[in-house]
């Protein structure tokens, strides 16, 4: 990849992006928190029905003037496509009624109004005195939600109990006295332990107290009123498991043929992995061999400190070793901080840097309660996901190219499907690199990769409500609990976290396998089509400087 190039002319279609980011800043004020551009930093989106359609307007507004603007470049095109397929995707969502069943253990407001103050800066007085501000305003939050779900709690339209039921002590612990809000606030301190002032101090306390009394009050709503409405039915059928898949992928799917496909795609993982575990011990099994290099001291980390450090090391090397070697990596993006997340729901993510880079990309690894022992031979291929070539080269390169993106697409736009994909395709390129050619590490990748097709089996089946692989009956908890334990090396709670998170988020978990599938798709495509001039890394760096894209433009943009 290059560094960024002259700055291109804005154009009509570039000036709507950027209106768009402006506008959902001014919608949910925390989009700006999240993007790292000014705002309104100790406020909350309108998440009530009101709130709703003023988003609605909004939308439509974009798209009426999107329909009316001329393309004047690729970029223009790009763009043009991209946005009017989000939005007009965003329509035909609510039109499903998507926004009122909007519960689930990982990523709906319940924990998206906590897990935005993660991102916000806490160095100076004006930084907490927008945290104190966000907690005071948090309430009204929670409760613009609140009036959303029971909403859809008039109109039949509802989460499944399960989802409830989890979401619901999720909430407790959020509002008990020792919680999250209350140990955020009393360790809060400026720069170098400072000190904050009594009276912010003050604030900040009355904040945590009157957040957490929020969740109280979200848990007994769940729990009283949305719990007996709820669905009993885990799977979302054909319809709107359709829309959820085309929402992660930016991409339509034959989702009876990728079902096949994840079949045997799974039993080509297992394959290969139990070729790996030869390599360890010859004749070993899948089981065996794990055995072996979980009980190998040198692959064992004590503590989340010690994660943090491995973590941190490991993906400074990889950054060093392939600016020099395999990618142009500019300085900015260099910096990636590797972090413990202060929840303990279970799952490892990455937060882009800020549209000014003085908040650095993040890989962040929330640890649940009682985890204290890691395996590096799990997680090398983790970190190298999450941040270089994976995650942060891509997103980390996207914010960089100010030269030719707006705001919107360095910043918004994208899906899980090219996001994850790409993070799976530069997983499978370490190894090609040779950063993987340790049996272990090899073995962690395949462990991941093999997750990642079984997830694509168990959420087709379970919300499309196919049989049983073994012919019995339909997907089920049960069922997916068990196949996930024989396909997963993980322990219980991970398993159990991540079964819930499958059943609650139709269609996200199995964006990253189709996702690596279909980049695949595209790069060989490329390859047939340009014959001997074909350069891997010249198709790489033409695909990650369009940033952020739905797989379907991204498709159409490279082999157009």
């Amino acid at each position: 990849m290059t560094d960024a190039v002259t700055p291109r002319t804005p154009t009509q279609i570039d000036q709507i992006a950027e209106d768009w980011v402006t506008t959902l800043a001014d919608l949910d004020p925390t989009v700006a928190t999240w993007i790292g551009i000014p705002g309104r930093h100790d406020e909350y989106e309108d998440l009530s029905p009101a709130g709703h359609q003023a988003g609605v307007d909004a939308r439509s507004a974009v798209l009426a003037k999107l329909e009316k603007a001329v393309i004047v470049d690729d970029v223009d095109w790009v763009t043009k496509t991209d946005l009017t397929n989000e939005l007009t995707l965003a329509e035909q969502s609510d039109e499903a009624g998507l926004w009122m069943r909007d519960l689930n253990v990982i990523a709906s407001p319940a924990q998206g109004i906590r897990d935005i103050l993660d991102l916000m800066p806490t160095d100076t007085e004006r930084n907490w005195a927008d945290i104190s501000g966000r907690l005071a305003n948090l309430p009204g939050a929670l409760d613009g939600y609140i009036e959303t779900l029971r909403l859809g709690i008039e109109k039949g339209i509802t989460p499944a109990k399960r989802q409830v039921r989890e979401v619901i002590e999720q909430a407790r612990k959020h509002a008990a006295r020792d919680g999250f809000f209350r140990n955020f606030t009393e360790s809060a301190s400026l720069a170098e332990q400072q000190p904050l002032p009594d009276s912010l101090r003050s604030d900040l306390s009355q904040g945590a107290a009157v957040s957490a009394a929020a969740y109280d009050r979200l848990a007994a709503f769940l729990a009283e009123e949305l719990l007996p409405a709820a669905r009993e039915e885990d799977g979302v059928g054909r319809e709107i498991y359709a829309l959820q898949s085309r929402h992660f992928l930016g991409a339509t799917i034959d989702l009876d043929e990728t079902y096949e496909w994840g079949i045997e795609e799974l039993a080509r993982m297992v394959e290969q992995q139990e070729a790996g575990a030869h390599e360890i011990k010859p004749g070993a099994t899948v089981a065996e061999a794990v055995a072996i290099l979980d009980a190998d001291p040198s692959r064992t980390l004590h503590g989340t400190a010690a994660l943090q450090e491995w973590m941190q090391q490991l993906s400074d090397r990889a950054v060093d070793e392939l600016s020099k070697s395999h990618f142009d990596i500019p300085e900015p993006v260099k910096r990636l901080e590797c972090m413990i997340a202060p929840t303990q729901e279970g799952g490892i993510y990455y937060t882009s840097p800020s549209d000014d880079f003085s908040r650095a990309g993040r890989m962040w690894w929330s640890v649940p309660e009682g985890v204290t022992e890691f395996n590096t031979w799990r997680e090398t291929t983790t970190v190298y996901h999450e941040g270089v070539p994976g995650h942060h080269l891509q997103l980390g390169q996207a914010v960089y190219n100010r030269a030719t993106l707006n705001t919107y697409r360095r910043q918004l736009a994208g899906t899980s499907g090219h996001a994850e994909g790409w993070a799976l395709y530069a997983e499978r390129l370490m190894q090609d690199l040779g950063y993987l050619d340790d049996p272990g590490d090899r073995l962690g990748m395949l462990d991941g990769q093999r997750m990642r097709a079984a997830r694509v089996v168990l959420d087709i089946g379970v919300h499309l409500g196919k049989p049983r692989l073994d012919g019995t009956g339909q997907w089920d908890w049960d069922y997916a609990l068990d196949f996930t334990s024989k396909n997963v090396n993980m322990n219980e709670q991970f398993v159990r976290f991540e079964v819930n998170r499958y059943f609650g988020w139709p269609g996200q978990a199995p964006a990253y396998k189709v996702g690596q599938r279909i980049w695949e798709q595209i790069r060989d495509a490329s390859a047939v089509s340009q014959g001997a001039d074909f350069d891997i890394r010249e198709f790489h760096r033409t695909a990650l400087d369009l940033g952020g894209v739905g797989l379907d433009t991204l498709k159409a943009a490279l082999l157009k």
